[in-house]
């Protein structure tokens, strides 16, 4: 497979938000000449190189981590999901960690994480370059072989983008950010996933979804790189819906009646009747198994929607599927987060796990990075 071409783009800018790299505590192996980094609402990253491991690393800094007890809770999950997960297309591992304390909880200010850095993320990839047909059927076989393990373990990643699914040269693929992960229930938070990639029934029925809007993201982002532009570039959530629609079709009636949100079914309903476009068209010149997936993606019930074990063994991928090496997790057990705690009650427990990930002096404890 030719390797793919890594550039920085808009991924990474001079002048870290990070504000200073030292300060995480590692000086002696942590070399932050010509730091580069990107921020987002939660977190701040950096990328940098760790002497000992003798490898470009990212410097991660939780934002605000304790700004609030919502905060405090998604922070705490974070963690907990980080040394859950152990998979080679799930969030590379922390390898160290310093959280600037003397012991107290009231001295963890700023928590970082170092992980092993990829390169860039599907985002910067598809700005970049044309993709052919086999970097996507292998970029998508591992974007579902990580999701057939997040998923067995009975979570939902509910954020799924190009911008957090990381690659580098040599096509190797992670999903990234576990901040809005979540196990599966019957009543979770709408207003999740960016909106361009988010699942239909999180916009009509908000309160109750599953595992399977984690499929649509990833026919969204499949979409976006046979075509290398973005699928349904909504301007607002009304916008979207109708975008969705004007391809898959209007839903039917029996479709109707699962939406709870009585504004929703009015706006459906006052819309003229559409039918689902022809794929083919769409997606005119790509593979027809790459099409057919897609298909069994982009469906507007999720309960008739492919799942990623079921993905996994279409025909598309049947150059690299393996039952037996495509593993699931461990059931994941979130009754410590999920119970009410104060602030100082959560930073202690914040503070635990910070200092439970163990600082790594070894080559052979990293994981395979872009170098």
């Amino acid at each position: 497979l030719p390797r793919l071409r890594v550039f920085g783009g808009d991924t990474w800018k001079t002048a870290a938000p990070v504000d200073d790299v030292s300060r995480c505590g590692m000086t002696e192996r942590i070399r932050s000449s010509a730091i580069r980094a990107r921020a987002s609402e939660r977190e701040a990253v950096a990328s940098a190189y760790d002497v000992v491991l003798r490898q470009k690393v990212a410097v991660k800094k939780l934002s605000r981590p304790f700004q609030s007890l919502i905060h405090c809770r998604r922070s705490y999950r974070e963690l907990r999901l980080l040394k859950h997960m152990k998979h080679e297309n799930v969030s590379a591992r922390c390898t160290q960690t310093d959280t600037r304390t003397d012991g107290r909880t009231d001295a963890v200010i700023d928590p970082y994480l170092v992980t092993n850095l990829m390169g860039a993320d599907l985002n910067n990839i598809v700005k970049f370059q044309k993709l052919s047909d086999e970097h996507v059927q292998f970029l998508i076989y591992q974007l579902l072989r990580g999701l057939k393990y997040i998923h067995s373990a009975g979570l939902v990643h509910r954020d799924l983008k190009p911008s957090n699914v990381a690659v580098n040269e040599d096509c190797e693929l992670r999903i990234l950010d576990f901040g809005l992960a979540r196990q599966t229930d019957d009543e979770m938070t709408g207003y999740v996933a960016t909106r361009w990639y988010r699942a239909p029934e999180i916009m009509l029925n908000w309160m109750h979804y599953n595992q399977n809007v984690d499929i649509w993201s990833v026919g969204c982002i499949m979409g976006e790189l046979l075509k290398g532009k973005v699928l349904f570039p909504g301007t607002d959530y009304i916008d979207q819906l109708k975008r969705i629609m004007e391809v898959v079709g209007t839903p039917t009636a029996e479709l109707l009646k699962k939406i709870c949100s009585e504004h929703a079914q009015k706006y459906i309903q006052s819309l003229p009747s559409m039918p689902p476009q022809d794929m083919e068209k769409i997606f005119r010149g790509a593979n027809p198994l790459a099409v057919d997936l897609l298909k069994r993606m982009l469906i507007l019930d999720c309960d008739g929607r492919i799942s990623a074990s079921e993905a996994l063994a279409h025909p598309y991928f049947s150059q690299y599927h393996d039952p037996d090496d495509e593993p699931e997790a461990p059931p994941y057990d979130q009754s410590l987060e999920s119970k009410d705690r104060t602030l100082e009650e959560w930073k202690e427990l914040i503070f635990k796990e910070l200092s439970s990930f163990k600082v790594s002096g070894s080559k052979s404890d990293s994981l395979p990075v872009e170098q």
